[in-house]
């Protein structure tokens, strides 16, 4: 009976070493700080470190912001795939998104994948120098105002005194 069973082991053993094994290059890609509206795909390679072929069955990202591209094509032993994986760029400050993998490796059917970053929202820069532009030109306008009126008031004045003179 301990035979048996040994051997049910060691063949049980086997299979499972024998297996497709899913590893990735790294599990979290920071963006850093983007631009609003920049590109805003990354990719995560995918390796199969097993024996058998591996089969991405679905990539689920958390939300709808977040949109993965992957071949439905087995992975051979050995060989690599990379998953695209976009981030909408027009959603502006700081994001931290998951991604699930789901695969074929009997270890590990459900591997996350981590996004993160920030994107910068540069029209409240562009605002901001608006709004200074407009005050730097407000006294300049106001500036090129007084002298014009401060004319108008010395040629009322000249014209007085010329009538005062006149009489």
């Amino acid at each position: 009976m301990k035979k048996i069973l040994a051997g049910l082991f060691m063949t049980g053993a086997i299979a499972f070493a024998s297996a497709q094994t899913i590893s990735f290059d790294k599990t979290t890609f920071d963006y850093g700080n983007v631009k609003a509206g920049s590109d805003g795909h990354r990719f995560f390679t995918v390796k199969n470190t097993g024996d058998k072929p591996l089969i991405i069955s679905e990539v689920k990202p958390s939300c709808g912001c977040t949109t993965p591209e992957w071949s439905k094509d087995p992975i051979l032993p050995g060989k690599s795939a990379q998953i695209k994986v976009g981030y909408n760029t027009g959603i502006k400050g700081a994001f931290n998104k998951l991604i699930e993998v789901y695969s074929n490796d009997p270890a590990n059917n459900r591997s996350v994948l981590y996004i993160k970053g920030n994107v910068e929202d540069l029209s409240a820069g562009t605002a901001v120098t608006t709004a200074e532009a407009k005050l730097t030109a407000a006294p300049v306008a106001e500036a090129k105002a007084i002298p014009a009126s401060a004319k108008r008031v010395a040629k009322k004045a000249a014209v007085a005194q010329k009538a005062e003179a006149a009489k």
